[in-house]
């Protein structure tokens, strides 16, 4: 699905702003037709933004159903003979919308866009409106996943009996250790496009001797038409170009995308009429670069890369899970600064915006599905049952991965596809489910690796040998031997020869850290000072200096967020080494002094 871009065949209305908003209380505005009229009694919520925080109505932070967002919006008649298109970025986690009272189109999933064609619907000249329902639901055919708990909370449920439950009390449980911010997460976009339109565009780039090969496949809607293609270098030169959709370029002298080396060209994606007049165009930016996986290394255009990084969130004060530019360069200046030259999205897609960003920042992304939370703490507690899986859970998955593959796909800084984190892999029945997906997202995009996330031990893994390199995630004297900072490096390096002995791939660490409150001093150091954090960290990477088939470490976290309430988080999760504000923890600077001094290449 192709970003909405202006071009010289294209206007676009960013929808951006104060919405009207209401609360569902009773979950009856779609039984009662809300989007039928202008919705009445409403707030305003601003768009791109979580609802959650923006009110200091506790009802609204904690909801769990329907909330209705609304907007009116001008098409100007010079729009009259255009394709009008409305796309909304992400609402968490399922939508409705409606334009003018006609439903146009419904969204499963909290991380994708979606979008809709509204040519018929919308008035032209004049204004319109469009309504949005946005449920923040999750179950068990969802990802994340979660269930429903009514007549109280699951704690008082089993503690106090059947006789203690509150029969008006409604709770979302879920599985996964971040606050579930909901509400329209990305910006909302219209789009004026010809009749005739590039619908999608696949970009394969390829390295042979000094030369680039840019490999394409463009797809047009409406009416029939011609394919031209052209490429242009950083400086708006020709460097190639062909007829036809589908097709190679061949780029003499080709400058690469490398990590932090971000050289982009720009590739024009024509539809033509019989005599050669333009129809619509579409510019996409391309990075020319190359991707391997040994047995030891990781490979960007033929060289070892070694990650630099974190697990970061979607996560800021107020704003929640909103898109938000200012925060986004904020990140990537401290990405910079630290020496980071990679993240994860952990853990879902991040914005379409933020990718961009990476492109041009040369900063290399291992893109995850927002499959989060598949495994229970209780170790007699089955996750992949008949049972579970009976709700759609795996179709879903697949059209997830097919989603974010058919979003990211031309981001020459996605390097890697993540298709969950920290699943129940140690479960026997785990190995067909994630066979099927390695699979798949493996026919989806053949150019890239597939990974899975593991918190498993290498002996216990019923599904690492689908995939092509080993993350994993451990917390040596934190979740387990507590305070003991002196176990870490005999474990550590212990399980990591494991997995590299067992699957015969490259292995890099995607989580190791401690919570750190921010100014909290202990010498010795104890648990949740910033001591006891760059000490922990300290022990991991000596281990990581060791080993020749290790290839990145990416510290869990890049910066404090927020989780939903509970005895074992203090106003959120404290492992970032910076603060949820941005400013720095001694572990950055830690970090800073050894990242600045190991090349992104070459590393071991």
């Amino acid at each position: 699905m192709l970003y909405p871009k202006e071009s010289q065949t294209r206007q676009v209305k960013d929808l951006s702003g104060i919405w009207e908003f209401k609360v569902d209380k009773k979950n009856e505005g779609r039984g009662k037709n809300w989007h039928a009229d202008p919705l009445n009694d409403t707030i305003m919520m601003p768009v791109p933004a979580s609802y959650n925080d923006i009110t200091q109505d506790i009802a609204i932070r904690d909801h769990i159903g329907d909330v209705w967002y609304e907007k009116t919006f001008f098409v100007p008649a010079s729009w009259a003979d255009q394709r009008i298109v409305v796309r909304v970025g992400s609402a968490t986690h399922h939508a409705v919308m409606w334009v003018n009272g006609t439903e146009v189109a419904s969204h499963k999933g909290g991380y994708m866009p979606f979008e809709a064609d509204v040519t018929e619907i919308v008035n032209f000249g004049k204004e319109n409106r469009v309504t949005l329902v946005v449920n923040n639901v999750l179950d068990w055919s969802t990802l994340p996943p979660g269930e429903i708990i009514k007549g109280g909370t699951k704690s008082n449920q089993s503690q106090l009996g059947e006789d203690m439950h509150a029969p008006d009390m409604t709770e979302q449980d879920y599985f996964h250790d971040f606050f579930n911010y909901a509400g329209i997460h990305r910006p909302v976009i219209v789009t004026a496009m010809p009749k005739t339109y590039v619908d999608d565009i696949t970009v394969t780039t390829d390295i042979k001797g000094s030369d680039g090969i840019v490999g394409y496949d463009i797809k047009l809607g409406g009416p029939d038409a011609k394919v031209r293609v052209t490429l242009f270098d950083a400086d708006g030169k020709q460097v190639a170009s062909a007829s036809g959709p589908k097709g190679e370029l061949k780029v003499k002298n080709a400058k690469l995308w490398e990590p932090g080396n971000a050289y982009l060209y720009t590739l024009h994606a024509h539809a033509v009429s019989d005599s050669g007049d333009l129809i619509d165009i579409y510019p996409l930016a391309v990075g020319i670069r190359t991707i391997k996986v040994t047995e030891k290394q990781f490979l960007i255009n033929g060289k070892p890369f070694f990650f630099k990084g974190f697990g970061k969130h979607e996560d800021m004060a107020i704003r929640g899970k909103g898109h938000d530019d200012a925060i986004n360069i904020k990140d990537f200046n401290l990405l910079k600064w630290i020496g980071a030259n990679s993240f994860r999205t952990s853990h879902y897609p991040y914005s379409e915006e933020l990718m961009d960003l990476a492109d041009r920042e040369g900063i290399v992304i291992i893109n995850e599905s927002p499959a989060v939370g598949l495994k229970f703490d209780a170790p007699t507690r089955q996750f992949f049952t008949d049972e579970r899986l009976s709700h759609g859970l795996l179709d879903h998955h697949l059209e997830v991965m097919r989603e974010m593959v058919d979003r990211d796909k031309n981001h020459p800084s996605t390097v890697m596809w993540s298709v969950a984190n920290e699943a129940a892999t140690w479960e026997e029945n785990s190995e067909p489910y994630f066979k099927k997906l390695a699979e798949y997202t493996k026919q989806l995009d053949p150019t890239r690796p597939v990974t899975i996330v593991n918190s498993s031990m290498p002996e216990k893994c019923h599904v690492q040998q689908y995939y092509d390199m080993v993350c994993f995630n451990r917390y040596y004297s934190w979740y387990t031997d507590s305070g003991h900072l002196e176990v870490i490096e005999a474990q550590h390096e212990h399980k990591l020869r494991l997995w590299h002995k067992r699957f015969k791939q490259p292995v890099m660490m995607t989580e190791y850290g401690a919570d750190a409150i921010a100014g909290f001093h202990v010498d010795p150091p104890v648990m949740f000072s910033e001591e006891y954090q760059c000490e922990m960290i300290r022990h991991f990477n000596n281990v990581h200096d060791k080993l020749d088939f290790f290839v990145g470490e990416q510290i869990w976290n890049f910066a404090d967020f927020a989780t939903k309430q509970g005895i074992t988080r203090v106003v959120g999760n404290k492992k970032g080494v910076f603060t949820r504000d941005r400013q720095p923890k001694m572990a950055a600077h830690m970090m800073r002094d050894r990242w600045t001094k190991i090349p992104d290449f070459n590393a071991k």
